[in-house]
């Protein structure tokens, strides 16, 4: 499927127009969430800012709006909270209106290895990375459905394509998103909603707080991309309607496991090292 669909791709696509739509972000004090929102501003959008660091996702909104945005929304929002997710989102509709497009961001990143995890650390982990983005799916997707209009993006990981050494708990994470979303997808498209698109984020590794400073032994073939440019790379992809972004181009073959024996993919992550990636990254954990 990501074959054909970047077979397609070849060829110029029709990009949807943000004028108008109300745009909401999870986790946009920092990095990704940040520079996505700072892409979106002066496209005419309305803003909607989630975060529970209050003190970034204010300097998030004064930066936003001295890029061109006209209509920013800060909201002091814990995502791995449902109660506090269903209240904001309540705010949200009563005080800006339905949102039209949903930018699920938030997460976070652990990096020990499955012994030294606690199940503290799963629960959280589940929480912030893939139960946030159920509840904020379950309040939101209704009013897209009634209008059958509008967008659903999901930031997951390459580490939902391919179960990564020290990151079992963040792994198991992002593949529950991206089994949620193409379900949802699915739900949708035979439902004869196909009004509402989805979009599905896989980057590797981004240089942000969550990366710890992870740096790739092999940046050739698996970079660690910078914030800014990844933001511009999604929102390319939500104005083409693209179901999946997978970043790098390298991680295209993570699809190819299941036709590879086991040690053929552990000899890979060996080739491009990254335990002891991982290891000097997150040691300190």
């Amino acid at each position: 499927f990501l074959l054909i669909e970047n077979i397609f791709c070849i060829f110029p696509l029709r990009k949807k127009s943000f004028a108008g739509e109300i745009v909401l972000i999870t986790g946009s004090a920092n990095g990704i969430g940040r520079q996505v929102a700072l892409k979106l501003a002066p496209l005419g959008v309305t803003l909607i800012l989630w975060d529970i660091d209050d003190e970034g996702n204010k300097e998030t909104s004064r930066l936003v709006q001295e890029n061109g945005a006209s209509r920013v929304f800060v909201y002091h929002c814990d995502c791995s909270n449902r109660e506090d997710v269903y209240e904001q989102a309540d705010k949200v509709r009563k005080e800006v209106g339905d949102v039209t497009i949903l930018i699920n961001n938030a997460g976070i990143l652990i990096g020990k290895k499955f012994c030294e995890l606690t199940d503290e650390d799963f629960e959280k982990t589940f929480k912030t990375n893939f139960f946030s983005q159920v509840w904020t799916c379950k309040a939101f997707l209704p009013a897209m459905v009634a209008c059958n209009r509008g967008h659903l993006v999901s930031t997951a990981s390459g580490a939902g394509l391919q179960g990564l050494y020290s990151l079992s708990d963040y792994s198991a994470s992002k593949s529950a998103i991206i089994g949620m979303m193409e379900a949802i997808n699915s739900e949708l498209y035979h439902g004869g909603k196909c009004g509402i698109k989805t979009t599905i984020i896989c980057p590797y590794f981004i240089s942000t707080r969550l990366s710890k400073g992870f740096k790739s032994a092999k940046p050739c073939l698996i970079p660690v991309y910078d914030p800014e440019y990844a933001a511009s790379r999604i929102v390319d992809a939500i104005k083409k309607e693209k179901f999946y972004l997978i970043m790098p181009p390298a991680a295209y073959l993570l699809g190819l496991k299941i036709f590879l024996p086991r040690k053929a993919v552990l000899l890979l992550e060996s080739y491009i090292k990254f335990p002891e990636s991982m290891e000097k990254a997150f040691s300190s954990k």
